[in-house]
């Protein structure tokens, strides 16, 4: 079959002939005559198999047959491609504008990592067809800049690899936007149960077209797995690069970090390569994939996101730096190859945490991977050795007998060995023979005691009853003097100063034995001196005497702080180093003057 008997127009056939389409792929064939007949359709393929082209000539034909915009008229979006990443993004972008070269349709790409600033720009001056990834165009959205009320054909493309990146919340959050009367046309390489429930949910009544299923993928293409140690494998890559026919390669690694570490040991073993991943902006990504299919460079290093949907024409070779955990991946990975019939090579390495993977990848392809043994860095046997049995700790000492025994019923604290003898003494044990009284019993014995007690008074006059003999005869107490010396602890108790007699006990002395009247004139006289005589008892000001002119300065010095009530100093200035005598340099200051 050719594709003028898919009922292509003259412009489509045209621009396909220049891209040297000869005859259309199996799912061309299927997929496009429902298409032009606005039916849905749910694709199962694989990529390299030419789907893209399957739902964008469909579109490009049917939009065609509309009649044009009037001019002065914005364009309105009639078709909506999603993509899962901005390489497959912008190379459905690209197979539109190559196959409606003839056409008057508009097709506009957008995708994050880039200024929205252009693609806004596009929009404003009216799209036909929108290829877009769903993170950018939800943003958009809700920015107000793009209206999906007027699309016609909506396409959603890699639906599973959407599911693994978890963008499916986003494609459900577009799809809500969407008319109700639309053609979807649906293509995903796997159907897990998520995507199975998004086509019953989406699809009505759609043509189903299965096409070169997993297996007959990997038939397609030579396999080949190098068991390897994890150190070894940049030195493996690189001596399969230096002395292998392999022209060019695309080489996967699971982290982005990986990606950019083997693009540098490639770069310092003189092999020219350069890296694609998520963290690297979207121009150096697209400029290392132009180099890549510009033969401009040999190795390009990418991970799975990067690579998905990438078509690099006569790919010779895939090699699998890190093998994938999800087995699907690996046969995306070496789908890149082998395309349009062309011979392909795919090689593994595979290090000893890697085996339950290639376990799961042979599993799905029907097939074991051919093992290459012969190669300077193979896998090193390791024997598993038991491991050591730790060495039982030493029996804890039984516990001292003072310790408390486990709580239970019976069980009884046992004393200290001190308190055991303390409790046997007599006076204790007398103690403890007598009955515990209550609270009430002793209110009422305090009681008792108070009545029988004798009162304050009482003491006081039997006190004051003693005759003075008895008092006289008591001897005094006298301090005895000997070599103790009080213990660190006495020092804190001061002993109280004894008592000398002044001038001022002499006078009131002598003032209690004269009469009342007298004493009582003697204390208004005292009054009237009080306030002289304490004026006069103030202490005068020290004066100083006018020190020698050679020890001035050692004087000044040795004054040491002003005290209170003293004058001010002069300042040590150059004054003071003077050699005038001191009498004379004195009598300079205002306030050592005389008068």
């Amino acid at each position: 079959m050719n594709f003028q008997e898919l009922n292509l127009i003259a412009p489509i056939l045209k621009a396909l002939q220049e891209e040297q389409y000869e005859a259309p792929s199996p799912i061309q064939e299927k997929a496009i005559p429902p298409a032009l007949l606005g039916r849905d359709v749910l694709g199962c393929a694989q990529t390299g198999t030419g789907k893209t082209a399957a739902f964008a000539v469909p579109i490009l034909q049917t939009l065609n047959a509309q009649p044009p915009v009037p001019k002065g008229q914005k364009r309105a979006i009639r078709s909506l491609i999603l993509t899962p990443t901005r390489e497959l993004a912008i190379q459905i972008g690209e197979s539109l504008r190559a196959y409606g070269r003839y056409l008057p349709l508009r097709s506009e790409v957008i995708f994050g990592g880039v200024s929205q600033v252009p693609q806004v720009n596009s929009l404003n001056r009216g799209v036909d067809i929108l290829v877009a990834t769903p993170g950018r165009l939800n943003d958009l959205i809700q920015q107000g800049f793009i209206d999906l009320g007027a699309v016609q054909i909506f396409v959603l493309d890699e639906a599973d690899r959407m599911l693994d990146m978890g963008f499916i919340h986003d494609v459900k959050r577009v799809i809500t936007r969407l008319p109700k009367q639309k053609q979807t046309l649906f293509f995903s390489a796997t159907m897990p149960p998520e995507i199975t429930e998004l086509v019953d949910s989406l699809l009505v009544e759609p043509i189903k077209v299965a096409v070169a299923p997993v297996s007959s993928t990997a038939d397609a293409i030579e396999q080949s797995v190098y068991f390897v140690d994890k150190g070894n494998k940049p030195k493996l890559l690189i001596d399969l690069l230096k002395h292998s026919e392999i022209e060019s390669a695309l080489v996967f690694t699971r982290t982005k970090h990986g990606a950019d570490r083997v693009a540098r040991e490639l770069a310092r073993a003189k092999i020219q390569a350069q890296a694609i991943h998520g963290n690297k902006s979207q121009t150096a990504r697209q400029q290392a994939l132009s180099s890549f299919k510009a033969r401009q460079i040999r190795v390009l290093v990418a991970t799975d996101i990067a690579a998905r949907g990438i078509d690099i024409d006569e790919l010779s070779h895939v090699i699998n730096y890190d093998l994938p955990n999800v087995p699907e991946t690996y046969v995306h990975r070496i789908g890149r190859t082998g395309r349009a019939g062309l011979d392909g090579t795919a090689i593994s390495f595979c290090n000893i945490d890697e085996k339950p993977y290639l376990k799961d990848i042979e599993a799905l392809i029907g097939k074991p991977v051919p093992v290459v043994e012969d190669h300077p860095y193979p896998m090193q046997v390791f024997t598993l050795t038991p491991p050591k049995q730790p060495t039982p700790r030493p029996q804890r000492a039984q516990p001292p007998q003072h310790r408390e025994k486990q709580r239970g019923e019976g069980a009884q604290r046992q004393e200290h060995p001190r308190q055991a003898e303390k409790a046997s003494s007599p006076d204790v044990q007398k103690q403890q023979a007598q009955p515990k009284s209550s609270a009430k019993t002793k209110q009422r014995k305090g009681r008792k005691d108070a009545a029988a007690r004798p009162s304050q008074a009482g003491r006081a006059e039997s006190t004051s009853a003693k005759p003075a003999e008895k008092k006289a005869a008591e001897p005094k107490r006298q301090a005895v003097k000997g070599p103790h010396t009080p213990k660190p602890a006495d020092r804190r108790v001061q002993q109280e100063p004894a008592v000398v007699k002044t001038e001022t006990h002499a006078a009131r002395e002598q003032n209690a034995a004269k009469p009342a009247e007298t004493r009582e004139a003697a204390g208004k006289d005292a009054a009237r001196r009080a306030p002289r005589e304490r004026l006069e008892r103030q202490p005068e000001p020290e004066r100083r005497s006018a020190p020698p002119a050679e020890k001035k300065e050692d004087y000044l010095t040795s004054l040491g702080p002003r005290k209170k009530g003293e004058p001010p100093r002069p300042l040590l200035t150059r004054e003071h180093t003077s050699k005038k005598p001191a009498d004379q340099f004195l009598s300079d200051k205002p306030y050592f003057r005389k008068g």
